[in-house]
């Protein structure tokens, strides 16, 4: 995020301290002001407000297949080194799962994951893609030669009738944001109950969504405050919108002020498709005494079926991927002392309006030396 620790406060208790604004081509200094605490608030009428806002009616329904035909989201996921290498040593490293097996594919894009399994040894792969790249993905398997192993079908899952009855493995990279955004894990447990043989395989099989906070006064100044006075006029109503709306960017370890914590494990071999929705609770202490902005949630994959534990991690700590992290920016600045916890739930569901979007509720109450509050955030995915 390019973020650099700056310190600001609206909780009661640690010192305010001077910030430099640059305006204008000059520094000016000021003071953050200090605000009390408020107690048992919610911007659920921002969240019913947001539905009258400019770009509202939009989903991400409206651009999900479309967004994948174009080849630019595939060259940014290739180049995820964590990601594809992770999938490829998996793969390699493991043939005894894919020679001379049925492997199905979901979500095939160019192809690069039905390629591996043929090269590992399958005896043949059906890679199913919705979105124009399906006709990329038939020439490229046809240009490296495994045409014979490699069947390529273009059309919704749900909607695709396979030339067989069964298959030994299903192999997916159904990962969005946060996650669960774009909800494509339904459509491999769909593909589960379907194809799947009794004793099958689905790589990869366990996912796990964490969640910690962070300090970030500099990047939130910039994102969401910046509306406050835009060049001397009120915006505050797309300010409203840009706190509803979580910010997938890259966050610095050195932000981390609490420890992580698990919220949610999902084992994708035996998952029912409503176990994607859910609430957890959490209780996150304070590694030291700073300023708390947003909370941050980001997941691990892991390939547990195969010879040695394999996966990758999404988290701050951990090589960047495309997926990033995901933060959550809180209405309040919190302050908080080491040692002290911030707890609360957190409340995933598909939209239902579109079930590609992700609804958030985040129920966090902090009740410290210098600081109490007690408030619910709601978040849209979309």
């Amino acid at each position: 995020m390019g973020r650099q620790k700056t310190s600001s406060s609206n909780c009661n208790g640690l010192p305010e301290m001077a910030t430099r604004l640059r305006v204008g081509g000059e520094e000016e200094e000021g003071v953050d002001v200090v605000m009390e605490a408020r107690t048992e608030s919610s911007n659920l009428e921002d969240l019913q407000e947001d539905a009258s806002l400019v770009g509202s009616d939009k989903t991400s329904a409206d651009y999900y297949f479309d967004s994948y035909s174009h080849f630019g989201i595939h060259e940014e996921m290739l180049k995820d080194v964590v990601r594809t290498r992770t999938y490829q040593n998996a793969i390699y490293h493991n043939s005894f799962l894919f020679k001379d097996k049925v492997v199905l594919d979901v979500g095939a894009g160019t192809g690069i994951l039905s390629l591996f399994c043929a090269k590992a040894g399958a005896k043949h792969v059906y890679a199913i893609e919705c979105s124009q790249m399906a006709d990329m993905a038939k020439e490229i398997v046809q240009t490296n030669g495994f045409s014979s192993v490699i069947t390529v079908l273009k059309g919704k899952v749900e909607d695709i009738e396979l030339p067989v009855t069964h298959v030994d493995v299903i192999i997916s990279e159904w990962m969005g944001y946060f996650l669960l955004f774009e909800n494509m894990l339904n459509t491999v447990l769909y593909a589960r109950d379907k194809w799947l043989v009794n004793d099958g395989i689905v790589l990869p099989d366990k996912a796990s969504l964490y969640l910690t906070a962070i300090e970030d006064a500099e990047y939130k100044e910039d994102k969401i405050e910046f509306w406050n006075d835009v060049y001397g006029f009120d915006m505050g109503c797309i300010k409203k919108q840009a706190l509803i709306e979580p910010l997938v960017d890259t966050v610095d370890q050195k932000q981390i002020v609490t420890n992580c914590q698990l919220l949610k494990m999902m084992d994708i071999s035996k998952m029912d498709p409503g176990d994607a929705s859910f609430t957890a609770p959490f209780k996150l202490v304070a590694e030291r005494k700073d300023y708390i902005h947003a909370f941050v949630a980001y997941f691990d994959v892991s390939f547990t079926r195969c010879h040695k534990l394999m996966g990758f991690s999404t988290g701050p700590r951990s090589k960047t991927t495309h997926w990033k992290q995901t933060v959550l920016y809180l209405e309040e600045v919190l302050s908080i002392c080491e040692g002290e916890a911030l707890t609360g739930s957190m409340t995933v569901e598909q939209n239902k309006k579109n079930p590609r979007d992700v609804d958030i509720m985040l129920k966090y109450s902090l009740n410290g030396q210098h600081c109490q509050v007690s408030r619910t955030q709601y978040y849209k995915m979309r």
